[in-house]
Parts: C-alpha cells; sequence; structure tokens
C-alpha cells in the first residue's frame, strides 16, 4: 500500500485527490513532546477516512529519558481516546532529533538508553498497537530494535529500502494535487512492497498440467489478466482506467459460454461437471493456437 504521513504543517489537504492518485492510508500525527497536541489530528483523520483511506498515527518524541518517554505513551493514548478515532494502523513512536533538541539537551546518544525510551513508550501506550518511527541510522546505530518485538517504520529517502521493516518513507517530496507530502509505503506479509502498479503473473510452463479445479481456474484467470491493457501509472486517476473483472464474475462468464443450449436433450445426469467444463474450455483455448 501506498500512503503519506500528515500533521499541521500540512493545511487543506485534498484527500480525495490523494484517493485518486493511488494513496491508501495516511500515518497522522497525534501530538509531540508530553504536552503539546496536534490540531490537525482529528481532522486529518475524519478528512482520511471520508475519502477511503485507512490511518495510523504517530507520536513526535522529545524525551530525554524513560521517563519523559512514558510520560508521552500516556499523553499520546489520552488523545487519542478522547479522539474517540477509528485507527486501523498502528501508533508510531518517532524516534529522532530533527530539529536537534536532544543534541542540545545532553541527550545520551547511545543504543542503550535510546533503546530504553522506545521500550518505555511502548510498554504504556499498551494496549494500542505500536511500533516504532526511527531513521536508517538511528536504526542501525542506536536502537536495539530486535529486542523491542514491535513494528518498525524506517525512513530512507532512496530508491531503495536497506532496512525492508514493515513501512518504509521512501521520500519527503511525494507531490500530488499540486501539495507535498513524505511518502511511504507499507508492506505486505512477506516483504512485498505494493506500489500501485498491476503484478506480473508468471506463466506457467505449457506442458505442465493444472492439477486440481482450483489450479485450472487459476490458470484460466492468468490467462484472461494478460489480455487486459497494462495498469496507468499510480498518479492516474482510478477512474480513467478499466476495471479489473472479479475473478468468480470471469469464472462464471467463462462457464456461461460452455453451458448447453435449451434444446439439449442431455439429461441433468449427463451434464459435466464445473472441472469438465473448464478443462473444454483449455482444450479449446489450445486448439486456437
Amino acid at each position: 500500500m501506498r500512503g503519506v504521513d500528515v500533521s499541521v504543517f500540512n493545511e487543506n489537504v485534498d484527500w480525495k485527490a490523494l484517493k485518486a492518485a493511488g494513496i491508501d492510508f495516511a500515518i497522522c500525527r497525534v501530538g509531540y513532546g508530553k504536552s503539546n497536541f496536534d490540531e490537525s489530528f482529528q481532522g486529518h483523520v475524519a478528512g482520511a477516512h471520508a475519502a477511503g483511506l485507512i490511518c495510523g498515527a504517530y507520536h513526535h518524541s522529545y524525551a530525554l529519558t524513560p521517563s519523559d518517554a512514558a510520560a508521552e505513551a500516556a499523553f499520546c493514548k489520552g488523545i487519542i481516546e478522547r479522539a474517540g478515532v477509528l485507527l486501523e494502523l498502528p501508533v508510531w513512536f518517532a524516534m529522532n532529533d530533527s530539529d536537534g533538541y536532544k543534541q542540545r539537551h545532553g541527550f545520551e546518544f547511545n543504543r542503550r538508553n535510546v533503546t530504553a525510551l522506545c521500550k518505555a513508550f511502548l510498554d504504556n501506550i499498551k494496549p494500542l498497537n505500536c511500533g516504532v518511527f526511527a531513521t536508517l541510522s538511528w536504526l542501525e546505530d542506536l536502537i536495539d530494535w530486535q529486542s523491542l518485538g514491535c513494528e518498525i517504520w524506517s525512513a530512507q529517502w532512496n530508491s531503495e529500502d536497506n532496512f525492508k521493516g514493515r513501512m518504509w518513507q521512501f521520500t519527503d517530496a511525494l507531490t500530488i494535487g499540486g501539495q507535498t507530502f513524505n511518502g511511504n509505503i507499507w508492506y505486505e506479509a512477506g516483504g512485498q512492497a505494493v506500489l500501485g502498479q498491476t503484478e506480473t503473473v508468471a506463466a506457467q510452463p505449457a506442458q505442465a498440467a493444472p492439477q486440481s479445479t482450483s489450479d485450472l481456474i487459476h490458470n484460466i484467470l492468468s490467462s484472461h489478466s494478460k489480455d487486459e491493457p497494462a495498469a496507468a501509472p499510480a498518479q492516474e486517476t482510478p477512474a480513467q482506467q478499466p476495471k479489473p473483472q472479479p475473478n468468480s464474475a470471469a469464472i462464471n462468464s467463462i462457464l456461461s459460454n460452455i453451458r448447453p443450449q435449451k434444446n439439449s436433450t442431455k439429461s441433468a445426469e449427463a451434464q459435466p461437471s464445473a472441472a469438465d467444463k473448464i478443462h473444454n474450455v483449455l482444450s479449446g483455448l489450445k486448439g486456437k493456437k
């Protein structure tokens, strides 16, 4: 899935334009520090949901100690609970020092301390599902992320993701409808990123015979999909693209072409099974080659 993360700095977001451009989700900032609420949070979640996007949230940390991080977690959880919003994706603890606050206040930049802060936030925001956001360098040098047992959202503004956590922030310059966002990729199970483009289904070898009815159906649908136009870039409006035929509809359409005519004299018991019908279709397709 493709997504954006937003805060009060993203004003008047055109959520419909984002949805039309292939954006699937939004990660909305709850706040920062121990007492600073992002006034756009509730409106961003509502706007994203109204346009058909799903949502998560993030909290920007200014914690210097584990007790600070625990207080930030309690504050963040309280805002989400009072807002009464539905979050389909995790809450993220954003651990970095983008404005130099930690550097100016004597923060201990070491793996033990940073990992302890992350753990304190994770422990105190329960039962909300929570993960950790950080830049690639922090994840490599300052966070023992394996010990945390949570989802990881990495930031690396690059054409390639060298971390491959649950989510990847790949740019701070994703432009849609004249507005600029941080762009993100949510990885599906197996570590595959869905970039808004149709995946190519590998063709089965011609000599490989299907082993079951389900295999036959899969082969028919794979052949059917090869005749469809190639998917357009994700930025184009979905309304401009041909809508793919659902699998069930494709199967019904195939089977309807081989149903017996009304004047057939064959009894109901003599009608071929669904597997036989599909086999006949495949035999007919081979004959046309």
